[in-house]
């Protein structure tokens, strides 16, 4: 069995070691890593903006008892303004409307550009709601408006989905199979029909294939899109490396940063998926020493959210008390 904490570490460490792993290639193409890398299962530094971001949301968590909305996670962006010149572009425009006063937190997504910047650090949310995907994709949906709403929504429901992922995830004796299911079960079935396409056709392909190189250059020829950051790539691509791998993050975070396109981002995403599967003990011995070396309280932090996820879980205990104490 392995412990709620651990599967909180290494949540956070997948996702930490993604992005790092992932960045110094953000942007090439697979090829162009395969001539002058090699195969690259190594990682410097502590992150990008995916890690940021993350660390945003995980403070509003904290801040806020494990319950936030979208106005919460905004003050919490401009509480933050040390990681402003991270931040990519829709994140950018968010803050500067907030900072502004321009809008309401519940409006400052609409017409920001598509991007994975609601996704790409939104694991929290569903490591807050382990074995909850339901209520995890909810919540996700609620606090990624701050970021992408209207026009690019479909980048909202996949922060949804990245949500819902890692919950199910957190589910002991889950499939990787149940985790890939539970990031489309709780989309809109209308509304989100953009999202789910896109995961039901990378999903078939990386199914009929069923080989890491053969789907790469599929994926290459088929599915990429304008801006390599969009949701509409990230999020099925993350799913399909996810399943290619088995979900184990020794082999789905490597995977990720050597596919190319937005390297960091796909990496970070299946480090947090696979990595809160599989519990810290399931990363790589030398990555993990890396990040705990650099003096990164990723621990630190997996303490204190571990707590709060056992006070939502004692609340949910006491409501269903009161429930059927009625019947």
């Amino acid at each position: 069995m392995i412990s709620l904490f651990d599967r909180v570490y290494g949540g956070l460490l997948g996702g930490l070691i993604g992005d790092a792993m992932g960045a110094p290639v953000e942007g090439w193409e697979y090829a162009e890593i395969e001539a002058k890398h090699g195969w690259i299962d190594t990682l410097e530094g502590t992150g990008t903006d995916d890690s940021a971001v993350k660390l945003i949301i995980c403070r509003a968590l904290l801040k806020h008892g494990g319950h936030i909305t979208a106005d919460e996670l905004a003050e919490s962006f401009l509480e933050n303004r040390q990681y402003y010149d991270l931040f990519f572009i829709p994140v950018r425009n968010m803050f500067h409307k907030l900072e502004e006063k321009l809008c309401l937190p519940v409006d400052a997504g609409y017409g920001n550009m598509q991007s994975s910047s609601s996704a790409m650090a939104i694991s929290p949310m569903g490591l807050m709601n382990a074995c909850d995907p339901r209520r995890a994709s909810m919540e996700a949906y609620e606090v990624a408006g701050l970021v992408h709403s209207g026009p690019t929504a479909f980048c909202r429901d996949g922060a949804s989905a990245m949500s819902a992922a890692v919950a199910q995830a957190m589910i002991p004796g889950a499939t990787v199979n149940e985790i890939i299911e539970a990031a489309s079960k709780y989309l809109h079935p209308r509304s989100s029909h953009v999202m789910l396409g896109r995961i039901r056709e990378v999903m078939a392909l990386a199914r009929d294939v069923n080989d890491y190189e053969a789907f790469r250059e599929a994926f290459y020829r088929k599915h990429l899109c304008s801006v390599i950051c969009d949701s509409r790539e990230t999020i099925p691509l993350t799913l399909a490396l996810l399943y290619l791998s088995g979900g184990d993050p020794a082999v789905a975070i490597p995977y990720a940063a050597n596919f190319g396109r937005d390297s960091d981002t796909v990496a970070s995403m299946a480090g947090a998926i696979s990595g809160a599967y599989r519990g810290a003990a399931g990363l790589k011995r030398e990555w993990v020493a890396k990040i705990e070396a650099s003096g990164d309280e990723q621990r630190a932090l997996a303490e204190q959210l571990t707590e709060l996820i056992m006070l939502r879980a004692n609340e949910e205990k006491r409501r269903s008390e009161l429930v059927l104490s009625m019947v």
